[in-house]
């Protein structure tokens, strides 16, 4: 394999791993809003911001944490016949996809990034009582899909590499946080 598709490979996995460690975490501060929340609206005035706060922290939990999910192969599949195929056939056939998955990261990052610019050209705001600014939302949304859309050409290229006899190795052991 070239020497820039392994650095590719490499740095592409490391990212992913950081990223999917920091945003795994995040979830604490979710929970932390939405506590608040339940909190507020018992005993004292609703917050009005905390519905679409824990909202907008779902999306990029999810939208940022994609790669991760890719990454360590924790995507949901269709098992039917997969898992009674030969490990070269598995193989074909996760490149197969994953060429579908660039295909549609591409068109969902245009998507985001035009309508991002939209929200930064406009001022964007929701439309709840609130009224919070949409560019920082739409920005981590291209941010997730652009990592997720950078691991899936990694997987393409160490799945493609696998086809051949050869092994990629992203240099962290397995599970351990980035360093």
């Amino acid at each position: 394999m070239p020497k820039a598709l392994v650095a590719y490979v490499r740095f592409t996995n490391r990212i992913s791993r950081w990223v999917g460690y920091v945003v795994m975490y995040s979830i604490f501060a979710m929970m932390g809003v939405l506590l608040y929340a339940t909190y507020a609206k018992a005993f004292l005035i609703p917050p009005i911001w905390a519905l679409e706060v824990s909202q907008f922290m779902m999306v990029a939990y999810f939208l940022l944490g994609g790669a991760y999910s890719l990454l360590m192969n924790a995507h949901v599949r269709m098992d039917l016949l997969y898992g009674t195929w030969q490990p070269r056939t598995r193989l074909l056939v996760d490149a197969v996809t994953a060429v579908f998955l660039i295909a549609f990261l591409v068109m969902l990052l245009f998507g985001g990034v035009s309508s991002t610019l939209y929200a930064l050209e406009y001022g964007e705001r929701s439309y709840s009582a609130w009224r919070p600014a949409m560019a920082p939302i739409k920005i981590v949304m291209c941010v997730g899909i652009l990592l997720t859309l950078m691991q899936a050409v990694a997987i393409l290229i160490m799945d493609v590499a696998r086809l051949r006899g050869l092994e990629i190795d992203d240099g962290l052991p397995a599970g351990d946080p980035p360093t």
